[in-house]
């Protein structure tokens, strides 16, 4: 949390210590250990700035009713040399600290001295996070899924980074195995379709029948004829999908961009495959008796493995029979690795060869079982499957009219991550896309992103800073000077609206280690949301230009604070913050 508000808080938990010290001392409170206790900021504030309570959990060990440990705590109480002015006794025990004029005052200076900073914590410590999002499959378009996954992976290792964590983002492209198989047998009946006539391949039932399979073999078939048609058929769809993946990655990556997402790393599969990683994990979940050989092809003893490690967190047999664990083939008869084996390997890179302290997947919510297999697996090869977590995204639902959209407009397809952007501003994409948790099922609606009014979260955050602009533009126009302010003229917004939006602002740090801690970037874009109402709460309580003059400078200096927090916030999550609209 931001220096001032801890600062704060423990100035509140030294003065109940040492307040009950000195009942101790007077023989009003028995000598015992005192139990742990909260400091909250309470829901309502007119029971203060913060609330604790101690007099509550205190009751067992100083065998007395809560609101009389209340009442002498609250009689010792000193706040000399802190930003407390008093403190009151509320329901049946708890202290509510309400804080003397020079807290917010103090909290906006800080504001302003930390400019583009605000915000930012070392919390994180400098730890290495890997965030690994998107991901999609390169043998076709991107979705919806991909869209919202997007957003919530780069917020994520943004706030992440806020946070004081060094973090990396990571594109994870599936370059081998059947799915690549697929790719070329797909591209191949295509080519030969375009070479020979329509009825000289039939397209299987389980290949991909997209239009962007067609167009990429019609532009092979334009760069070199019908000169593959007779040659191999392996040779053939090599080369086709030598020809068409980097097109398709080079489209994931352009699209992306535009998205305003760059990843720090491009992971290939392929990669763990030929420098012998995968090899090497096989090997080492072979040394370890964690495989065995059934019908030619190698098994990873999934089942006992998973059994051990609930039992040892006290499952019941009962309970692991429902799980119907199954052992997983990690290199199939015909010597080809799975996708599961190659996952291994390319985790234990990540938190062994890569050594980062932990690895955040973002993943659709069909991969629910594949999430304890992988962290159990991980602990078998002696990584701590804990350091993987994994955030599992619910789907989206596309409404137009208040009807469910499947289909482009302009396609008349599947809306992919591409028309989404063309139909869309990337502003409002990135912002609704966080407007909830990841595991919630979500209703994006396109009327809605498109709309410029308040109705629209991003417009109206937009909106908020765009005011506060256009109010300092009127000032300079009107020659009225913006100047700096003390801390006495700071003391002076004592408006209840003034007070709440301060109190607001201050809780930004916290905040963001909040969302970190639970994975949440959407914490901040209802923080965001939240801090637009305030100031035009504030705004429509307060005449900015009144005629103290000292309250109109503290007025301004009050409304540049929200405009920098706001830019701050917009600015972290990539997203715009305009000065007119």
């Amino acid at each position: 949390m931001s220096k001032l508000v801890n600062e704060v808080q423990q100035q509140i938990r030294e003065a109940i210590i040492s307040a009950i010290g000195r009942a101790v001392s007077n023989n009003e409170l028995p000598c015992e250990a005192i139990p742990d206790f909260n400091i909250e900021v309470p829901s309502d504030s007119k029971n203060g700035d913060y609330s604790s309570n101690v007099a509550m959990v205190s009751a067992r060990a100083f065998k007395s009713a809560p609101r009389k440990i209340a009442e002498v705590i609250s009689s010792h109480l000193l706040f000399d040399g802190t930003f407390i002015e008093k403190c009151e006794i509320a329901g049946p025990g708890f202290l509510n600290f309400f804080l003397d004029n020079s807290y917010y005052a103090a909290i906006l200076k800080d504001i302003i001295a930390c400019g583009k900073d605000y915000g930012r914590s070392d919390y994180g410590k400098g730890k290495k996070i890997n965030v690994e999002f998107v991901s999609a499959n390169p043998t076709g378009p991107m979705h919806m899924g991909n869209a919202r996954g997007g957003a919530l992976g780069d917020c994520l290792a943004a706030i992440m980074d806020y946070a004081g964590y060094e973090v990396s983002r990571e594109f994870y492209i599936n370059d081998a195995g059947n799915q690549i198989e697929k790719f070329g047998l797909s591209l191949d009946i295509r080519y030969q379709q375009i070479c020979l006539g329509e009825d000289a391949a039939e397209l299987p039932e389980d290949s991909y029948h997209g239009e962007d399979i067609i167009e990429r073999a019609k532009e092979f078939y334009d760069i070199h004829g019908d000169s593959f048609i007779n040659k191999a058929e392996s040779e053939r769809r090599q080369a086709l999908v030598d020809y068409a993946l980097p097109k398709n990655i080079d489209n994931m990556k352009s699209t992306l961009e535009k998205y305003r997402i760059v990843y720090d790393k491009w992971f290939t599969e392929s990669t763990v495959h030929q420098n012998g990683e995968l090899k090497e994990t096989i090997e080492l979940m072979k040394e370890k008796g964690l495989t065995y050989e059934k019908d030619g092809a190698l098994w990873y003893k999934n089942k006992e493995v998973q059994t051990n490690k609930y039992k040892a967190q006290g499952l019941s047999d009962e309970a692991i029979e429902k799980l119907e664990l199954k052992d997983d083939v990690l290199i199939r008869a015909n010597g080809n690795p799975t996708y599961f084996a190659a996952d291994i390997a390319y985790h234990r890179n990540k938190l062994k060869i890569r050594g980062f302290d932990k690895a955040i997947d973002i993943w659709g919510a069909d991969h629910h079982g594949h999430v304890a297999r992988m962290k159990a697996a991980l602990d078998s090869i002696g990584e701590n499957g804990d350091n993987l977590h994994v955030i599992l995204m619910q789907l989206v639902r596309l409404t137009r009219g208040g009807e469910v959209v499947r289909m482009s407009k302009r396609t008349g397809k599947a809306i992919s991550l591409v028309d989404l952007l063309e139909e869309i501003p990337v502003d409002a994409s990135r912002f609704l896309f966080n407007m909830r948790e990841a595991g919630s099922q979500m209703e994006f609606d396109l009327d809605l992103a498109v709309e410029q009014s308040s109705k629209n979260p991003v417009y109206y955050c937009q909106y908020a800073h765009a005011r506060i602009c256009s109010i300092l533009k009127k000032l300079k126009a009107d020659n009225v000077e913006i100047r700096d302010c003390s801390c006495e003229e700071l003391e002076l917004l004592t408006d209840p609206s003034e007070r709440e939006l301060i109190k607001h602002l201050s809780a930004l740090t916290n905040e963001i280690v909040t969302a970190v801690k639970n994975y949440d970037p959407a914490k901040i874009t209802r923080y965001v949301i939240e801090l637009a109402t305030l100031f035009h709460k504030f705004y429509n309580s307060c005449r900015v230009v009144c005629d103290d003059e000292s309250l109109k400078q503290a007025r301004v200096y009050l409304c540049i604070c929200v405009k920098d927090t706001i830019k701050n916030i917009l600015n972290m999550l990539k997203i715009d913050a305009p000065e007119s609209m």
